[in-house]
């Protein structure tokens, strides 16, 4: 059912990965498309070789949302390709702009088309600062972060879930395809990055197998610290307890996360949303996780210091919170309630 009018929604997403907020993206671009709107999106369209990392470019095209306008839309165009997405932008039909990243924004602010009204997604803290530029509304990833844009219109935009996200028919026969065995079955699934704190799990796994001894580790992704947390694994001598699993995406991504017990999500990247809290909990994993972002709202336990002892100690516990996350559909309502509101006012 179309939330009011049926509005022509352009979002504007400045990056070539499928990665940081690209799904929740797409998947609010879709659920708004069902509830009637026109929606599309722009990507950027200048970085085509994307080292380690998917690109988007493909995804977005197989949805039917990729936006077709001619936006180059990226920071690293030279300055008159901007300004050429600054005219495009400009002449353009359009009932909201809806833009994700800070030169996302930039465009949008300079070059908005005639009676189209702008917001602003913010997807990480650091992007809430003082050079902020204006829109007509925000929203932000977690509900701490609300009272930084006080006297602005503003709501929290949860993780939206692909419905592909459910609990395994059986979750032995699938680790039995798998390879995987242990109990508890532990994983993080995430970039090999600082912020992730692959590390921190790594030891703080060492710790649990002391009390947990058919415990196992499943490390799904890849990135620039890979080499290092193997490393990390060898030294500590849990090479045999620990399973690589690489980049996964797609339904085999939703197959690794379906076999685990449990999640430790130890630190956020681009996207402060809690995605793959959000993805773990519908599919019946239990979360355990650090109090970034949105994370506590969707952790079964939290982890009150980032320290092996701490992470341990929330594993060992074996609290499950009762967290009723809401549906895609209801996320994009608020979302479109919100575009209603600030084109009312004007």
């Amino acid at each position: 059912m179309a939330t009011g009018a049926p509005m022509r929604i352009l979002h504007l997403l400045a990056s070539p990965f499928w990665s940081g907020p690209a799904e929740n993206v797409a998947l609010l671009a879709l659920a708004q498309r069902q509830a009637g709107h026109e929606v599309a999106v722009a990507l950027d369209r200048r970085r085509t070789k994307v080292d380690a990392e998917e690109p988007a470019v493909p995804r977005f095209e197989a949805l039917g949302l990729l936006d077709s306008g001619g936006l180059e839309l990226s920071v690293k165009s030279p300055p008159w390709t901007v300004l050429g997405d600054m005219r495009r932008l400009r002449s353009r039909t359009l009932d909201v702009v809806h833009a994700h990243f800070t030169h996302d924004h930039l465009i949008a602010r300079w070059a908005r088309p005639r009676g189209a009204v702008l917001v602003r997604s913010i997807h990480a803290p650091r992007s809430l600062r003082s050079s902020l530029p204006k829109a007509d509304a925000y929203t932000v990833p977690a509900a701490t972060e609300v009272s930084r844009l006080e006297g602005k219109k503003v709501r929290v935009l949860p993780p939206l879930v692909d419905p592909r996200f459910k609990p395994a028919e059986s979750r032995e026969k699938l680790r039995s395809e798998l390879g995987l065995k242990g109990a508890p079955l532990i994983g993080m699934v995430s970039t090999f990055q600082a912020s992730r704190r692959h590390a921190l799990g790594v030891a703080a796994f060492e710790q649990l197998r002391r009390t947990r001894s058919d415990a196992r580790l499943v490390l799904v992704g890849d990135g620039a610290l890979l080499e290092q947390v193997r490393q990390q694994v060898r030294e500590r001598n849990v090479q045999e307890q620990v399973t690589f699993a690489g980049y996964q995406q797609g339904e085999s991504f939703v197959r690794w996360l379906q076999a685990l017990d449990e999640v430790w999500i130890l630190g956020l990247g681009n996207d402060w949303s809690g995605r793959a809290a959000a993805q773990a909990r519908a599919c019946g994993v239990r979360v355990v996780a650090v109090r970034e972002g949105a994370l506590p709202a969707l952790a079964d336990v939290q982890v009150e210091q980032p320290t092996p002892e701490a992470v341990v100690a929330a594993s060992l516990s074996q609290d499950r919170a009762r967290v009723e996350h809401p549906s895609n559909q209801k996320i994009a309502e608020e979302v479109l309630a919100l575009y209603q509101q600030v084109r009312s006012a004007g």
